[in-house]
């Protein structure tokens, strides 16, 4: 089964892949984005999600079966981001108040089940591994509200829903506010030319103990799957790549790959904002040196993110249970998920 998309956030790391994996199986896709990137058979749709009026005039004629919300916008405090994506998700909705939508699918995450940055990873968790019955956090958390947004709208209108929780996202994208991937190939390029250490920065608990990601391309498959499977409607899902693995051994193959010596564990965090503080002109050096296509380092790599991530007190795995039961059986080799973007990123010259 196919329809007509409209994906918000067509330019980030989930809906660059997910328009890409639309279009190649014979989906109509509309990408919307406040900056469009240049997608093979993606019509752009230029508006912002925080201006009602744009939306209006954007979508007056669209008539998507299918929206998928991949975005966000990162604001000051939890209240703030809770304030600004819920709108953002409601503004979206009733621009679409004629369009015929059979299915609404919403990304999230972990942060689900760890909390939001103001307290993340912090006081009492769930045990893992995460399993998608359970209760929500008594605290503020932005993607409760945007949830409850499309929940609300879903009741209204009569269209069957979905969320989607993955962990850490590997996948390709420029100019993405959270991307682990990127961010590792730039710090292990900028290693590699300067001669220093590359050493990991994040916990004991997360060198030490077990981890999962997502890799993006099988996000996309589980997004177009959930949202064509009459069982799967109105059900939040997990979605990670089905193994599981341990950074202590994950870095020694990212290590390899870029040629480069893994530092033997401190033991403690070292955290990569503090790391690659200052590193801007060196990339700039080397993206004129092997003619690199972004010689901007604050747009490639997101190191506040990866700390969070890779600086967590507790071991981090999900449970899949639902997707399984379902029929969703894909699986992606997580060391793969990485080398494979390292290829890309290489291949098309933003790593050196």
């Amino acid at each position: 089964m196919t329809g007509t998309a409209l994906i918000a956030g067509a330019s980030g790391i989930v809906g660059n892949n997910l328009a890409r994996h639309l279009v190649e199986t014979g989906w109509d896709v509309h990408g919307l984005a406040r900056r469009p990137v240049d997608i093979a058979g993606v019509t752009p749709v230029v508006a912002d999600l925080t201006d009602p009026a744009s939306l209006k005039a954007a979508l007056g004629d669209a008539r998507p079966t299918h929206v998928f919300i991949t975005t966000w916008m990162r604001q000051a405090t939890e209240a703030e981001n809770c304030h600004v994506n819920g709108a953002m998700v409601r503004n979206l909705l009733d621009a679409l108040g004629h369009a015929p939508l059979a299915h609404v699918a919403l990304v999230t995450g972990l942060k689900h089940y760890l909390g939001p940055f103001e307290a993340y990873g912090k006081g009492t968790l769930p045990q893992t591994p995460f399993r998608e019955d359970q209760d929500r956090l008594p605290v503020e958390n932005f993607y409760y509200v945007q949830e409850d947004e499309v929940f609300a709208a879903a009741a209204r209108r009569g269209f069957t829903w979905s969320v989607h929780r993955p962990h850490t996202i590997v996948g390709y994208a420029l100019g993405n506010a959270m991307n682990m991937g990127v961010t590792l190939a730039a710090y292990a390029s900028l290693c590699r030319e300067s001669g220093r250490p590359f050493a990991f920065p994040g916990s004991p608990q997360q060198w030490h103990g077990l981890t999962d990601v997502t890799d993006a391309r099988l996000l996309a498959r589980h997004l177009a799957w959930a949202s064509t499977t009459p069982a799967a409607a109105d059900t939040a899902f997990n979605v990670v790549d089905g193994d599981v693995f341990r950074w202590s051994w994950m870095w020694g193959r990212i290590a390899e790959w870029f040629g480069v010596e893994p530092a033997p564990y401190s033991g403690e965090a070292m955290p990569l904002e503090q790391q690659m503080a200052g590193a801007a002109p060196l990339w700039r050096e080397l993206s004129a040196r092997h003619g690199l296509v972004e010689a901007d380092l604050d747009r490639l790599a997101s190191p506040w993110h990866t700390d969070a991530d890779l600086g967590r007190p507790i071991e981090v795995v999900t449970d899949m249970s639902r997707s399984r039961r379902l029929g969703f059986l894909d699986y992606q080799p997580s060391d793969d998920a990485f080398l494979d973007l390292f290829s890309r990123l290489r291949a098309e010259r933003v790593i050196p």
